[in-house]
């Protein structure tokens, strides 16, 4: 069942979302060579415990760690290690919170120094289909409108839409209806009514859509061994379209 929001529960979304947001600007300002993803890591949750706030990931089905922090390789689910990050490398950071009942949810793929012209574009076209995803969210639309924008923009431009992890519903819980792939022919599915909340989250690759979860369960990294990127923003539907909960 896919839940639709009152404006006071959105108002609250509102809270959880922007501290999200503000957090990830936080970190992104951190990412440069030198920096380990353990310390960005202990950065979010400060951050989240001085906005008494509680990390959404840290302790969710096992998951150890404040945030996913997954470079270049490495699609999402990654764990945060000691390893220092090195110029030239990418790294995807998916954040949420918890505060006062409800989630919020987004992330970020940033590059680390400079960076070839072969990630920046995966970057930039990961950023540009999770827009045009969200461009199409509006009450009648219908879901896999949504999915099919993102993988055309991210197919257009020959990269490849991850399969094995999607978007999803968020609210009181971190993931709720609907399932939200980044694959798939318009016009099927449910459609959007105002009050719903998707977390939008393309997940692109440069080479094959194929990926392998390593064995500590969780990181998921692509097959082939190529760069992978990674956009995400809670998305409110709204009576005039979209209103994007995330952003600063």
């Amino acid at each position: 069942m896919i839940i639709v929001k009152t404006p006071q529960e959105l108002a609250k979304m509102r809270v959880s979302c922007r501290m999200v947001a503000e957090i990830l600007h936080e970190l992104s300002t951190l990412v440069v060579p030198g920096v380990t993803t353990w310390d960005l890591d202990r950065l979010a949750e400060e951050s989240c415990l001085k906005r008494n706030a509680v990390p959404a990931f840290k302790g969710y089905g096992g998951f150890p760690c404040s945030i996913c922090a997954s470079p270049n390789n490495t699609v999402v689910h990654g764990f945060a290690t000691k390893e220092p990050l090195s110029a030239g490398d990418i790294v995807s950071i998916d954040f949420g919170v918890l505060y006062d009942g409800f989630y919020g949810d987004s992330a970020v793929t940033l590059p680390v120094g400079a960076v070839d012209d072969d990630k920046k574009r995966l970057m930039d076209v990961t950023k540009a289909s999770l827009v045009a995803g969200i461009k199409v969210v509006a009450p009648g639309v219908c879901l896999s409108d949504v999915s099919s924008a993102v993988q055309v923009v991210a197919e257009a431009a020959g990269f490849s839409v991850v399969r094995e992890f999607v978007g999803h519903g968020i609210g009181r819980s971190l993931h709720e209806d609907p399932q939200i792939p980044n694959y798939g022919k318009a016009g099927f599915g449910p459609k959007l009514k105002a009050g719903m909340v998707l977390a939008i989250e393309p997940m692109v690759n440069a080479g094959t859509h194929h990926v392998q979860v390593l064995g500590d369960g969780w990181t998921a990294v692509t097959r082939d061994g190529r760069s992978s990127a990674h956009f995400e923003h809670s998305v409110a539907v709204t009576e005039d379209g979209a209103e994007i909960l995330t952003r600063l």
